[in-house]
């Protein structure tokens, strides 16, 4: 290769990465390693002398050396990925007109989404005056659009298609068929666990591409992450928009109350979930850096805020209160550690090495873990005292399954530290333990009501 045919910095950068990879294995040596790259290396330039260009060639030839050599076929899965986000967000000729046809399911399923919202109104169930019916059923006036959005952009097959809409046409008849009464405890931990079961189905849609991979399905933990991120800030961005709306209207002499009521808030709360969902899928540079600063400011406030609690539990020696809102509280809280750790796996760079940030995160999983057995702790011993009740039930279940999964992280994450183990483990962990909250979910909204005679 002469001066004038030099690789560009974007592939060097990648034949970086690539031998940082592979240095970084133990059982190769250095000289191992540089007769790995210049076998790729040649490779890339026979493929580029065929038309291809660096990006195209490099992906490539990593996949060919995957077919001979374990440790290249274990890059290449890890990476092929980030490499061919590469090559379709760089602009290609199609890539105009397969973001208007973006753009136009997205605004189809955001409408949809909004007139859902109001079809009960049809039969005179109000937005305002019948709010129990609405707890129990806004996720199935948003979440279906977002999964149908996801299913056609990721060309899911009829039998997909069929299985997430039978999930649906389930959580319909959950939240519906069985006798709940306001008070009912049963109504509560089905309105709170529903949303958490339909939106690991809105999972089964967007990793419909290939439903067996753990990286998609690490990829839908980011998507999570970045959607709520993008529907918080429409949210703000709305609430402004309602502020200036009623200012105006009031200044004219018009009352605009009964129509943010019954029409802005339900529809535009609706709409706005496939629409954060679309601004995920289509502008993902911008929020990969936001989130991952957001999550690297909030871990060590958590941090603070759990030692800080745990200190003062331990002076005081006061009991946990294990009431219903408090139940919820800690249950959110352990949800937030959890959701902290899975963004900050999903966005890491698995191949750098351990650093600060890593052994912070050791330190919130280890307290939120001691957290969750104190109250494990109380909730069992009420339980034996006094009975159990839909709310302790439930909380026992969640805290039990958030219980196993810190603490296996806490391990995976010190052998990290230990570089006794690699950071993929970790993200494998994770990943494989989806379909337990799933199944909880699904369990709590459909068994519980009936198993507690709808209390």
């Amino acid at each position: 290769m002469t001066a004038s045919d030099e690789p560009p910095k974007e592939l060097e950068a990648q034949f970086a990465q690539w031998r940082a990879y592979v240095q970084g294995r133990r059982e190769l040596r250095a000289a191992d390693a540089e007769e790995l790259e210049d076998h790729l290396r040649g490779s890339v330039e026979q493929l580029m002398a065929t038309g291809l260009s660096a990006d195209e060639a490099f992906l490539v030839a990593v996949k060919r050396m995957g077919s001979l050599d374990a440790l290249s076929r274990e890059f290449a899965r890890e990476h092929s990925e980030r490499l061919w986000k590469q090559l379709v967000l760089t602009g290609e000729p199609g890539a105009p007109t397969t973001g208007r046809r973006d753009l136009a399911v997205m605004v189809g399923c955001a409408a949809g989404a909004a007139l859902s919202v109001k079809v009960p109104s049809l039969f005179g169930v109000d937005f305002v005056e019948d709010g129990v019916f609405y707890a129990r059923n806004m996720s199935l006036f948003a979440l279906p659009w977002l999964a149908a959005f996801l299913a056609w952009r990721r060309g899911a097959d009829r039998r997909l298609v069929a299985v997430v809409a039978g999930f649906f046409a389930l959580g319909a008849v959950a939240a519906n068929v069985y006798p709940l009464g306001e008070e009912s405890q049963s109504l509560v931990i089905s309105a709170l666990h529903l949303p958490m079961a339909l939106w690991l189905v809105v999972g089964l849609a967007y990793i419909a591409d290939d439903l067996r991979s753990p990286r998609r399905r690490m990829d839908f933990i980011r998507f999570t992450g970045e959607w709520f991120v993008y529907y918080v800030l429409i949210a703000l961005g709305g609430g402004v928009l309602i502020l200036f709306f009623a200012g105006t209207f009031k200044a004219i002499g018009l009352e605009p109350g009964e129509f943010i009521a019954r029409w802005l808030l339900p529809c535009g709360a609706v709409a706005a979930v496939p629409v954060a969902g679309w601004l995920v899928e289509v502008k993902q540079g911008v929020v990969e850096n936001i989130a991952p600063v957001l999550t690297r400011l909030f871990t060590p406030l958590f941090t603070a805020v759990l030692l800080a609690f745990l200190v003062a539990f331990g002076f005081t020696g006061t009991g946990i209160d294990v009431e219903r809102e408090a139940l919820i509280l800690f249950d959110l809280l352990l949800v937030v550690v959890l959701g902290l750790l899975l963004y900050s796996i999903s966005a890491r760079d698995p191949l750098r090495p351990p650093g600060v940030f890593d052994r912070l995160q050791l330190a919130l999983v280890v307290s939120a873990l001691a957290i969750d057995v104190l109250v494990l702790l109380e909730i069992t011993g009420r339980i034996s005292e006094y009975g159990t009740t839909p709310n302790k039930a439930a909380a026992l279940g969640e805290n039990v399954i958030l219980l196993a999964n810190l603490a296996w992280s806490a391990h995976l994450l010190l052998g990290f530290l230990r570089r006794h183990r690699p950071f993929a483990a970790l993200e494998r962990w994770q990943t494989t333990y989806l379909p337990v909250y799933a199944t909880w979910a699904w369990l709590v909204v459909l068994v519980f009501p009936p198993l507690f005679a709808f209390k």
